[in-house]
């Protein structure tokens, strides 16, 4: 798993870098209120996009490592197919969607003419979301330095095309046309990258081929691929709806200075997601083994070195917040030290959390990690207006802080109850 993750963090650590080099760029340039707007611009399509496209990751790995163990690479094409159909059938309709809803959302979200014509085509930077069955494909093959590699696609091209602006003294047109390039770049590149998988996986099988029934036929796999969907769904929810909520209730400049301060805790928040993928492929061969004290074990381990790894981050984000967010934007964004502290505390129990989820996951108890998720994304959300209304934009720090702690606990507890060794 650690290996799996040193892949993954490799790639994450080239695009880390190139990320804080643009951000700087971009933030300087347009300011808390213009920067607002191209991250409210983005995260609409994100949050489209997680809403309405399908993710056939879990199934693919699930399933389809199955269906490899038994040797049957027949029907493992044929359930990676199916995934593939319904995952880019689902993005176009995502993207569809979007463009629909683009005038309506962007005059409440205070965005200028110029901006809503230039959102709409921007709906297809949902492209970049429309990827999880081929990194499924990467995973089972064991591939994880192609998908340390994808990670650093987007910020190159963002990069690029970033400096050509700032040289060029172009403004925030500009700029979200060089986000939805860096998006669809993204997209495409993961398809490419599966190519190798698909080659070693099923060498024998080509890329067009039977795929109807496939879900139909696998005993289980549709509940199993509905509820991981509905569950990504709505962990996806939170995170995105977050900047909506404060751009349409406090304005983008608000928006601006919470994305920012998301942006410098992203240290913190990259890794949950990279140890959820590190994590399942090897939960996955634990349970197949039946080794449920194995699982147990590397849960429970891996949540611990999260946690040690975090806290210190967080501290040091406490002592010197203020100054990183002017060194980062600029002088517009001064005064989220608060912010900062709350929402990097809240990545810190996220990162935790991850292995727990994935855990569940692992032991076909998708259901228990939606339950969590459905309770904090949409249980807890009424309380974001509130605490906006009555704390400013550190209102959403509080909010992200308890959703996660409530989602660390109960999935500690799930965990706990059902990692117990009993009959296969």
């Amino acid at each position: 798993m650690l290996a799996n993750l040193g892949h993954l963090l490799g790639g994450k650590v080239a695009a880390g870098l190139m990320s804080l080099v643009y951000l700087v760029l971009v933030t300087h340039r347009l300011g808390a209120a213009d920067y607002g707007v191209l991250v409210l611009v983005n995260a609409y399509a994100v949050l489209l996009g997680s809403v309405v496209a399908f993710s056939g990751f879990h199934g693919v790995v699930r399933f389809g490592g199955l269906a490899l163990e038994a040797g049957d690479r027949a029907g493992f094409a044929r359930i990676v197919r199916c995934m593939a159909v319904v995952e880019l059938a689902c993005g176009l309709v995502a993207i569809l969607v979007a463009a629909a809803f683009v005038p309506l959302v962007g005059a409440r979200l205070g965005w200028s003419p110029d901006t809503i014509r230039i959102a709409i085509p921007y709906s297809l930077a949902i492209i970049a979301t429309v990827r999880a069955t081929p990194q499924g494909l990467l995973q089972i093959a064991g591939r994880f330095d192609l998908i340390g590699l994808h990670h650093a696609v987007s910020p190159l091209i963002r990069l690029i095309g970033a400096t050509g602006i700032w040289f060029a003294g172009g403004g925030l047109t500009g700029f979200i046309a060089v986000w939805l390039v860096a998006a669809i770049a993204e997209g495409l590149a993961m398809w490419g990258l599966a190519l190798v998988a698909w080659r070693r996986l099923a060498p024998d099988q080509p890329l067009r081929g039977p795929w109807r029934g496939a879900l139909r036929d696998t005993p289980g796999m549709t509940r199993f691929v509905l509820i991981t969907n509905f569950d990504i769904t709505i962990r996806e929810l939170a995170p995105n709806l977050a900047p909506l909520t404060v751009g349409w209730l406090l304005g983008p400049a608000a928006a601006g200075l919470l994305a920012l301060a998301q942006r410098a805790t992203s240290l913190l928040a990259q890794p949950t997601a990279l140890l959820s993928q590190a994590s399942y492929a090897v939960l996955a061969a634990q349970v197949a083994r039946g080794d449920l004290s194995g699982l147990r074990h590397t849960v429970w381990r891996s949540a611990g070195v999260a946690l040690t790894v975090a806290i210190p981050i967080v501290l040091v984000l406490a002592i010197g917040g203020d100054r990183l967010l002017v060194l980062l934007g600029g002088a517009s964004f001064a005064g989220g030290t608060m912010l900062l502290i709350l929402i990097a505390t809240a990545r810190a129990a996220g990162l935790a959390s991850a292995p727990l989820a994935a855990g569940l996951t692992a032991l076909g108890l998708p259901g228990r990690s939606m339950t969590v998720g459905l309770v904090t994304s949409l249980a807890l959300y009424p309380a974001l207006p509130l605490l906006l209304w009555m704390l400013g934009t550190d209102g959403a720090g509080w909010h992200a802080l308890l959703q996660s702690v409530v989602a660390a606990v109960a999935l500690a507890a799930m965990v706990r109850t059902d990692a117990r060794d009993r009959p296969a």
